[in-house]
């Protein structure tokens, strides 16, 4: 068997932990003595694995020995490793040691792996013999050992192997130098681990050591790295210009940001564009003028990523260049300057949009409309005169505004321009607008107060337009409304208001549904209203007697058996005894026989062999199949 390092490393933290918190000490030895009998025994492989694992958590060092035995089974080996990892005490890693020192292969190389884990400086020398390995896996997994452990002794053999190593192992070598190094610097000793990351630098090894060992070689130099972290930003290689794009964002000061608005100016535009969002990745320190200058100006790539950037980093000092992008002749541009202007935080991006907008003109008074929208600033006067405009554009953009900032005094204003709409496009804009003013007041019943009032008096079109937004709004005002509609005289109102009841957001429709299915002045929209009854008890979630005394009410007050079909698939779709005992009731329907006979039987599958079940269907001479 075989464990995953993810899973091995959560196993070797949480014995780590526990081993914090802490057990009553009598308890840990009981518990151990009996995972320890399990060893001894003779049971099953797949048992004795899960008792190492156990064993990581309660084990010591008495309990070595049994593991040690296991280090030599293929099958056991990788989970004896597991307990014997997180065991306190030198007997595990002697244990780990000396089973290393006769291994081979895939065995040996799980043990070199454990004692780097539990970095056991003891085992310094035997593992440096294994740098020479035959087997290039086994000399690897020494070398990046020896790297975890990271002492003096361990580093020197690194260095070592690393000058001497053929082309076959020298990768590896330099993977444990790097580990080395990086211990080193964490310590404070980052002199030494510039001297290993450059050795590294210099030999021939693959691509990810370079990168691995230049990134450490720039960091351990801290401020006097920024010469070497500048040459990645001029290099050819792809891979190296984006590890220094990495480590300019962990680099420590002010200096990179001050060299990374300078390379900004002599780059590329596409390297250009990812120094930008580099530079807008460093907020506390970041250049804000080279970003300002490279949003105004330049080529596109690079305003495009600096206009994005300044969402982020951006403030009241940055709006007139985003202005002035906004009504860029490339639709890029003004998209990319519109969308910043819309989320820079802060109150005074408002107040300068709401300050010019009275005066502005063309693009400028057209964009300053829209802003209001998408930031919902408060600006109805401006946009009430906007709605005067000859512009028909600017008509429509104060619409959507209107939309999304008026209050429930300003709903009035949304009505009459829904109710006096010139052509079918400027009615679609006021309908739209009405209807996000409306779903986002946060007084529904007084919001649906004020479409009701409206209502008597509007057009035909408008009507059916707030009789549709008021089944979005929702609440008992809206119903109570819609309702009324659906049971006028007025044909349209009839339509209109049964088609929304049916859609109704609640349950709480239900009862004007049903009303309306028995006594709704045409049959076409009673049968309407019934099936929207019974599509009600269908989708939402109730007492399951609830939903079988709605399905009652719908089988009593169906006149059509396609209405009757519908109230037993709601019965099968939520299966209960009390469905059981309706849909058996409706076998003696001869034109419901079949179905309700399925429908029962189907019930009766899903609620089990119960007594109270065969009941019902023996009574109703149904046989349970």
């Amino acid at each position: 068997m075989t464990l995953n390092r993810p899973y091995r490393s959560f196993l070797v933290a949480l014995a780590a932990t526990l081993s914090l918190v802490g057990s009553p000490a009598w308890a840990d030895a009981a518990k151990e003595k009996e995972l320890l009998a399990v060893l001894k025994s003779d049971a099953p492989a797949g048992e004795k694995a899960i008792t190492c694992k156990k064993l990581a958590i309660y084990g010591s060092g008495e309990s070595v020995a049994e593991l040690a035995k296991l280090l030599t089974n293929p099958e056991l080996s990788s989970w004896a490793r597991i307990a014997l990892e997180a065991i306190p005490g030198p007997e595990a890693d002697a244990a780990l040691r000396k089973a290393s020192e006769t291994l081979e292969g895939r065995l040996l190389i799980g043990m070199i792996n454990s004692i780097g884990v539990r970095r056991d400086s003891s085992s310094v020398e035997v593992l440096t013999a294994r740098l020479h390995d035959k087997d290039r896996d086994v000399a690897a997994a020494a070398a990046v050992a020896l790297g975890r452990i990271g002492n003096d002794s361990a580093v020197k053999a690194l260095r070592t192997a690393l000058a001497s190593a053929g082309p076959e192992t020298r990768s590896a070598m330099a993977e444990g130098c790097v580990l080395a190094a990086e211990r080193l610097n964490a310590s404070g000793k980052s002199v030494e681990a510039v001297a290993i990351y450059d050795e590294v630098r210099k030999a021939e090894v693959s691509k990810p050591r370079l990168i691995e060992a230049t990134r450490g070689a720039i960091l351990a130099r801290k401020s006097e790295g920024l010469p070497l972290l500048i040459e990645l930003f001029r290099s050819q290689d792809k891979d190296l210009f984006r590890l220094g794009l990495t480590v300019a964002r962990e680099f420590p000061g002010t200096e990179i940001d001050k060299a990374l608005a300078g390379e900004l100016l002599q780059t590329t535009p596409e390297r250009g564009a990812l120094i930008v969002t580099t530079m807008a990745d460093r907020p506390e320190t970041v250049d804000s003028l080279a970003i300002l200058a490279a949003a105004g100006s330049g080529k596109k790539p690079v305003r495009l990523a600096a206009l994005s950037a300044l969402s982020r980093i951006g403030n009241e000092s940055a709006f007139d260049i985003l202005l002035q992008g906004a009504t860029d002749a490339d639709a890029d541009i003004a998209a990319a300057a519109k969308t910043t202007l819309a989320e820079l935080p802060g109150q005074k991006i408002d107040s300068k949009i709401a300050t010019l907008l009275p005066d502005a003109k063309g693009k400028t008074y057209s964009l300053l409309i829209e802003l209001v929208g998408m930031r919902r600033i408060d600006a109805t006067p401006a946009l009430l005169k906007a709605l005067t405009n000859t512009d028909k554009a600017v008509r429509r953009s104060a619409l959507v505004a209107l939309g999304e900032t008026v209050d429930l005094q300003g709903l009035a204003v949304l009505i009459t321009q829904v109710n006096a709409a010139k052509d079918a496009d400027d009615a679609a804009v006021a309908q739209a607008a009405l209807r996000a003013a409306s779903v986002r007041m946060p007084d529904r019943e007084a919001c649906a107060g004020e479409l009701a009032t409206a209502l008597p008096k509007a057009s035909t079109e408008s009507k059916t337009v707030l009789l549709e937004i008021l089944s979005e709004v929702g609440g008992e005002k809206a119903l109570k409304t819609v309702g009324a509609a659906a049971k006028s005289n007025d044909p349209v109102q009839q339509d209109v208001g049964s088609r929304v009841l049916g859609k109704w957001s609640s349950v709480d429709a239900a009862p004007v549904l049903l009303d309306l299915a028995k006594t709704g002045p045409a049959v076409q929209y009673r049968v309407r209203a019934l099936r929207g009854y019974i599509g009600l008890a269908r989708k939402f979630a109730m007492p399951e007697q609830d939903r079988v005394e709605m399905c009652q009410k719908a089988m009593n007050s169906a006149t059509q058996v396609a209405e009757q079909k519908l109230v037993l698939d709601v019965l099968r779709i939520h299966p209960s005894l009390p469905g059981l005992k309706m849909a058996a009731a409706a076998v003696k329907n001869p034109e419901l026989k079949d179905d309700a006979t399925l429908v029962a039987t189907t019930i009766a599958k899903k609620l089990g062999d119960k007594p109270e079940v065969k009941d019902v269907l023996s009574k109703a001479g149904i046989e349970n199949k």
